[in-house]
């Protein structure tokens, strides 16, 4: 397959890149800049220059290839706080993906988040919230109205926690905060839950979507249905040798950005997609990374 993929140089795009063209794939990737180009060559890919808000060239990529997999997302606009903005430039790119794949039965594969979805229950592939919810949430649904244009639309529902050596999110974000205010803080009892996978899990997951998920799918790249925030809170503070403390509602500052989102109880599990997909994570598990130091 020739495949176009958004988010190539990522931090899922680059060993999804690497698989797919392993795999024989030729994979041209969306580069907006000269190393993200350099990234995507380096794993043997084809770079486009341009970006996500050129909807001119999504869809003249998409047309020369047999499938998409868009993983990219402005997360640099959504962490000032316009996160609306962030989803409407990722809702205008999927609806030019879908122009120029309607008709076609090709895939288009898109990333989302498990994060909300069903707060205090274990979330599944088949929870599916409405398009009214969140606006990532209205462009997984528009993504999944696709196959009935004849594209083979997947949604991934990814964890909030993608974890490995070299990541920058919310796990390096909590690591940070420890180091510099020298407390390893969890939210209230610590009892709430989050899922997580590997990158390599989550990388094999997308490589395996475009290739054979069917249309109208839903995906969760979860390898870990639930890990408390106190047992995250507890692998930091041994890590950084600094006190592990709940931080109450009142202080929940402590945490900065991440104030409204990791004190949310919202595990989810990937049975169907193990079962779909016959996917079966091997990669380290969370615990595991931070307990051996991939972030301290």
């Amino acid at each position: 397959m020739r495949i176009f993929m958004t988010g190539a140089s990522g931090w899922i795009g680059s060993p999804t890149t690497s698989r797919l063209v392993a795999a024989g794939h030729e994979v041209v990737g969306l580069a907006r800049s000269d190393t993200a180009a350099a990234a995507i060559e380096a794993v043997g890919a084809t770079p486009v220059r341009g970006d996500i808000e050129d909807l001119d060239l999504l869809r003249a990529q998409a047309a020369e290839t047999d499938g998409v997999v868009h993983l990219a997302f402005r997360h640099d606009v959504a962490f000032t706080g316009d996160f609306l903005a962030a989803a409407t430039s990722d809702r205008a790119a999927i609806e030019a993906f879908g122009d120029a794949l309607g008709g076609s039965g090709k895939p288009l594969v898109i990333a989302s988040g498990t994060l909300g979805l069903t707060p205090g229950a274990v979330a599944t592939e088949r929870d599916r919230p409405g398009a009214d919810s969140n606006p990532r949430a209205a462009s997984a649904a528009a993504t999944l109205e696709l196959a009935n244009r004849d594209v083979r639309s997947v949604v991934i529902r990814f964890a909030p926690t993608v974890h490995g050596a070299g990541d920058h999110g919310f796990m390096a974000t909590l690591v940070a905060i420890a180091r510099e205010t020298g407390v390893s803080g969890y939210p209230g009892a610590g009892t709430s839950r989050w899922p997580a996978v590997h990158v390599s899990d989550a990388a094999e997951l997308v490589s395996r979507a475009v290739v054979a998920a069917p249309a109208g799918s839903v995906l969760h790249a979860t390898a870990e249905t639930a890990v408390t925030t106190k047992a995250i809170a507890t692998a930091i503070g041994a890590q950084l040798d600094v006190p592990v403390e709940s931080i109450p509602a009142e202080r929940a500052a402590h945490f900065r950005f991440l104030a409204p989102l990791f004190g949310m109880d919202s595990p989810a599990s990937s049975e169907l997609t193990r079962e779909l997909l016959d996917w079966h994570p091997t990669g380290p598990t969370l615990l595991d990374d931070l307990t051996a130091g991939r972030y301290t």
